[in-house]
């Protein structure tokens, strides 16, 4: 089975968005965790087999390949780990018709870890073929959840969801266990 390469942790870009509640939709404001996205963290030639390989090391079990739905979505009961190996894409975090959402173009060699709670969405595929390895935390089952009325009580559970003991990637160290301050800023 082919190692991942990961980016040095000392020179990894990473960028980190707090998105507040919308709608039913709860983003990042139950709990403390933005949605972090490392840019470029490993080679964009890397195999999914690589990244399906290394994960687990880091207490986090891929569960399929596939593109992002072109739906808006959150997930209530777990975060999510998603590592792009082929394509390009623009995505939306935190709802169309949210003041603070964010669109942003994410590439093979990006990670996007998604908190629970935020939403999420493909806009564009840029190349036909944008997959990504999507993973949860060991013993975590995802859900479907839509911002829709009747879901109040799956909003409210997003606080509850126990944060990652290891980076996803990193494992003991890395930007999943470091401090980050609403202005994005972090702390050792």
């Amino acid at each position: 089975m082919p190692n991942l390469t990961l980016t040095p942790l000392a020179s990894l870009r990473y960028s980190t968005h707090h998105i507040p509640s919308h709608s039913l939709i709860p983003n990042t404001s139950p709990h403390s965790h933005p949605l972090l996205i490392y840019h470029s963290v490993y080679p964009p030639t890397t195999s999914p087999s690589a990244i399906e390989a290394h994960l687990p090391k880091n207490g986090v079990s891929p569960q399929w390949r596939y593109t992002m739905y072109s739906t808006t979505h959150y997930h209530s009961t777990t975060h999510e780990v998603l590592c792009v190996f082929k394509g390009r894409a623009k995505l939306l975090f935190g709802g169309e018709s949210n003041p603070s959402k964010l669109e942003t173009q994410v590439s093979a060699g990006d990670a996007i870890i998604v908190p629970a709670g935020v939403g999420h969405r493909l806009l564009e595929d840029y190349d036909s073929g944008f997959q990504m390895v999507g993973s949860y935390p060991k013993g975590c089952k995802w859900d479907m959840c839509y911002g829709n009325a009747g879901e109040e009580a799956k909003a409210d559970a997003v606080k509850d969801v126990k944060w990652f003991e290891k980076d996803p990637l990193y494992g003991d160290d890395g930007p999943a266990l470091w401090k980050h301050d609403e202005a994005g800023k972090s702390e050792l």
